[in-house]
């Protein structure tokens, strides 16, 4: 029996290869497939089953190419509906990977879909436990992204509850769980930084998994403090659901080399000038109206939050050697328009370049705190900020683009330095904004200087 978790850091997700006499299974793959092909020839295997989880909205799954390459069937769990060939699992249906066995359980609650796999041996006793978005390391997933008309957030939470309840917690404590996510996704709050635990601990450890919590204290717990979804994640399960262009054929076409002619003509046809490098070298000098968006960053997160239109036309800036990791990572979360890359980079630009002044953070000892920016989330923001400063989330920051004063200079931090270049550059492409420092270092480096600073409790806007 071979079980192997592929872990992809920058969505924070975990997709499972499982392998036993010639068989094998791929649970919630992401789009670059030829990973679990390899695999599957390095263990003499053919991939029968593509199961999932629930459709997924922080990525685009690779379950549509990955049976059009090697012929495995799909797998949902009760009331899927697809626009492609799938088989529409009901509860407790077994699946044969060689001697193993493969339970599905239908678990609703993250949405109506939603099931885990649950792993048997050849003798019939339980292994392990593929929890998708239904149980994470430390908490569950929340129960806001499938509400209908019908349907609230509260009515999923309530169908999470019953679910944990009545399929998951009966089961043996030595079960190992193998999660979706862990911390960084969006799809939970209070996620852990591993990636699999046994169940038996996660009863004990888990606030949602308590014993004693009734079903409107869950209900509470689970709903509280839910930050609104990136704007991307129902365009994504939406691609999901209906199937999409082949991701070969994608990547090929971001990772293209465009002349500056090229480029320059992709602009002037309507296309987005996205600079993936890292922050200290889009400072010093990038080319003007470009969004910066770091490729060492959570890159696939912020280009979902913050490019609008997911079909909206892509030419990248970035270091050489990069166009086809940006290309592929742009295609897991259903940016497909990207028409290529500047050929020679920024040096290639034959025009003026725009810079960012730098400043560290003691320069904010002598500044008045109402030019201070902090775009932090509302929970960083909570625990610790400058004293009266302009709270001014990145997340939610498209929502109102004209709120700064653009005539005075404003200090504009994060964290670490990181986001805060982003929403310089986001400012100053989409509302001309002149006037916006970078805090180097940012609240990390804030942390250390005299500048009064408080915690305050405020709304996620």
């Amino acid at each position: 029996m071979i079980i192997e978790q592929l872990y992809t850091k920058c969505l924070a997700q975990g997709a499972y290869f499982i392998s036993h006499k010639g068989e094998a299974a791929v649970i919630d793959p992401i789009r670059e497939v030829d990973q679990y092909i390899e695999l599957a020839k390095a263990n003499n295997a053919t991939i029968k089953y593509i199961f999932e989880t629930h459709f997924h909205a922080d990525f685009v799954s690779g379950h549509v190419d990955l049976a059009r390459k090697t012929g495995a069937t799909i797998v949902y769990g009760p009331t899927a509906k697809t626009n492609f060939d799938c088989l529409v699992a009901t509860d407790n249906q077994e699946f044969k990977i060689g001697d193993l066995t493969i339970r599905l359980l239908h678990t609703p609650g993250h949405t109506l879909e939603s099931s885990c796999y649950l792993l048997l041996d050849e003798n019939g006793k339980e292994i392990a436990l593929f929890s998708g978005d239904t149980l994470f390391l430390g908490d569950v997933g929340r129960p806001d992204l499938a509400i209908k008309s019908d349907i609230t957030m509260e009515d999923l939470a309530g169908m999470s509850f019953d679910s944990l309840r009545n399929r998951i917690m009966p089961l043996p404590d030595d079960v190992m769980v193998y999660p979706g996510h862990g911390a960084g996704s969006a799809c939970g709050k209070n996620m852990s930084k591993e990636t699999q635990d046994l169940l038996g601990n996660q009863k004990r450890t888990n606030y949602a998994l308590r014993a004693d919590m009734t079903r409107d204290e869950f209900i509470k717990e689970v709903t509280e403090g839910i930050l609104p979804p990136p704007q991307y994640f129902p365009k994504n399960a939406l691609l999901n659901k209906t199937g999409y262009e082949s991701v070969d054929e994608v990547i090929a076409r971001g990772s293209q080399p465009l002349s500056l002619a090229e480029f320059k003509q992709k602009i002037a046809e309507g296309a987005l000038i996205l600079d993936v490098r890292n922050q200290n070298d889009f400072v010093q000098g990038f080319i003007p109206n470009s969004l910066f968006i770091g490729i060492d960053g959570q890159f696939a997160v912020w280009v979902g939050t913050l490019i609008q239109d997911i079909k909206q036309p892509i030419v990248v800036v970035c270091p050489e050697g990069k166009e086809t990791e940006v290309a592929t990572r742009l295609a897991r979360v259903g940016y497909d328009n990207a028409l290529g890359y500047l050929k020679g980079g920024v040096a290639a630009w034959d025009g003026e370049l725009n810079t960012i002044q730098n400043v560290e953070a003691t320069a904010l000892e002598s500044v008045d705190a109402q030019s201070i920016v902090d775009v932090r989330k509302p929970g960083e923001y909570n625990a610790e900020h400058v004293e009266n400063c302009v709270f001014y989330p990145l997340d939610f920051m498209s929502d109102d683009l004209n709120k700064l004063d653009k005539e005075k200079p404003l200090y504009v931090h994060c964290a670490g330095g990181y986001r805060s270049v982003i929403a310089i550059s986001l400012l100053m492409q989409k509302s001309n904004y002149r006037n916006l420092i970078n805090v180097v270092g940012g609240y990390a480096a804030i942390a250390k200087t005299a500048v009064p600073k408080t915690a305050f409790v405020c709304s996620s806007k």
